[in-house]
């Protein structure tokens, strides 16, 4: 496997791993304002990855079926929101109730909120592999400037991840490297589903186009259904909406420009 897609498959990773340090620097939780700022500026960049760096090559791919072109990126895009939706109703959401009461209750929750963080993890990683394979093999037009790009975006809505999974652990009597490992061994199952799915790239090459468009419609999902609620309640949701603006136009100007 080519050096550069191993470090574009640990980017995400990344992410997760520097949120998880929070629980070294950080008092209580993360400020609100970053949190949000972060959460907006990522969730326009997935948007904007999904359409550029995944749909729009799914629907190029796709151009011998004709006036039908579209339907395997169509097909992709729902098995790919079914699939994170049949996820939330197998774990529970990021969002979890805080008003639960006792050590053992609240020990639980956090187990729980690790699971899903990890489970969610999981398409994300395969999101990575599938456009890496894409830009590896040749054939889909996707350059390494736009599959960096998505690992970058990814990563950033990985940082706050990674600290609500450490701090409350910490907070919880866990030790700081013990809420760190944990926190960071959820995003472990990243660079290896991307590993996976770039491994095996000759195979997935016919089925491309569904899977580029199967790795939007998961992504748009967790943008939709987790990020955009997370950015817009309480304060600072108008600078949280500013940031997916230019979370949006960054992705868009480095697809277009750098592709």
């Amino acid at each position: 496997m080519d050096i550069a897609v191993i470090y574009g498959l640990l980017i995400p990773f990344a992410g997760t791993v520097l949120g998880s340090a929070c629980v070294f620097f950080m008092r209580g939780s993360m400020n609100e304002a970053l949190r949000k700022a972060l959460t907006g500026f990522a969730a326009g960049v997935m948007v904007a990855a999904s359409v550029w760096s995944l749909l729009i090559p799914a629907l190029e791919q796709s151009e011998g079926l004709g006036s039908w072109s579209f339907l395997p990126a169509a097909a992709g895009f729902w098995l790919g929101i079914l699939f994170l939706l049949l996820l939330d109703h197998l774990v529970p959401h990021l969002h979890m109730d805080n008003t639960t009461e006792g050590p053992q209750s609240s020990l639980k929750r956090t187990t729980m909120l690790v699971l899903a963080v990890t489970l969610h993890n999981i398409p994300e990683g395969m999101a990575v592999g599938v456009v890496f394979a894409g830009w590896v093999t040749g054939s889909s037009g996707i350059t390494a400037t736009a599959a960096l790009a998505l690992a970058l975006g990814i990563a950033i809505q990985n940082f706050p991840e990674g600290a609500i999974i450490s701090m409350p652990l910490h907070s919880e009597g866990e030790s700081r490297i013990k809420a760190f490992l944990h926190g960071a061994a959820s995003g472990v199952v990243e660079p290896l589903a991307g590993a996976l799915t770039v491994l095996a790239a000759e195979l997935v090459v016919p089925v491309l186009p569904c899977l580029l468009s199967f790795a939007a419609g998961a992504m748009m999902y967790v943008v939709v259904e987790e990020l955009i609620p997370e950015m817009s309640e309480g304060n600072h949701s108008n600078m949280a909406t500013l940031l997916f603006a230019a979370g949006f136009t960054l992705m868009m100007a480095l697809d277009v420009a750098l592709g």
